[in-house]
C-alpha cells in the first residue's frame, strides 16, 4: 500500500470508527467492531486486536486473527513493553526484537499502542502483519487517532468480561 492509499484507508477507517460508536458506549461492542474495522482496512494484517490490562497482566481482548498468546506480564513481549513504557512500539521485523513473543508465525511486523485513561493502563491495541516493516509513523499516527476515538467515546467499565480496571 503507498502512503497516500494508506493515508486514504485511514481516513476511512477513522470515519467509520466515529459512525460505529455514534450513540454506542459499551467496551466489548466497540472493542469488537474496532478490531473487525482495523482488520478490513489494513489488508496485511494478520492481528488487529486488544489486551486487556486486569490489573496484575494484559489478558487477551476482543481481537480479528488467528488464535492468541492469553496473558502478557507487563514489560513482557512488545504489548507488555508498549504498556509499561507508556508509548508506541513499532516492529520492523519481529524476528529480530528481543523481546518478541511469537504467537503467530504469519506474523513479521508489529505495532502496539498503549491505551491509558490518565495514568490508568486500560490495555493496548495491537497490530500484526505479514509483511515485514508494515508499520510506520503514519501508521502511529492514525492508530493514535482511532485509540483517542476509543476513549473519548467507549465507558471502559470492563465488569462486564470479568476484568478489574
Amino acid at each position: 500500500m503507498t502512503p497516500t492509499e494508506k493515508k486514504s484507508a485511514y481516513d476511512i477507517l477513522l470515519a467509520q470508527l466515529k459512525a460505529l460508536l455514534e450513540g454506542e458506549t459499551n467496551a466489548l461492542a466497540n472493542l469488537a467492531n474496532a478490531s473487525a474495522l482495523i482488520k478490513e482496512a489494513l489488508p496485511n494484517s494478520v492481528f488487529a486486536g486488544f489486551y486487556l490490562y486486569d490489573g496484575q497482566e494484559l489478558i487477551l481482548g476482543p481481537f480479528q486473527g488467528r488464535v492468541s498468546c492469553v496473558h502478557i506480564q507487563l514489560g513482557k513481549g512488545v504489548c507488555g513493553e508498549s504498556a509499561q513504557k507508556k508509548q508506541t512500539l513499532i516492529v520492523e521485523d519481529v524476528t529480530k526484537h528481543t523481546n518478541y513473543i511469537s504467537c503467530d508465525s504469519a506474523a513479521l511486523s508489529e505495532i502496539v499502542l498503549p491505551i491509558y485513561q490518565g495514568d490508568q493502563l486500560l490495555g493496548v491495541l495491537d497490530l500484526d502483519s505479514s509483511l515485514v516493516a508494515d508499520y510506520d509513523q503514519l501508521d502511529q499516527d492514525y492508530l493514535e487517532k482511532f485509540v483517542a476515538i476509543l476513549l473519548e467515546k467507549t465507558d471502559w467499565n470492563f465488569a462486564m468480561f470479568g476484568v478489574k480496571n
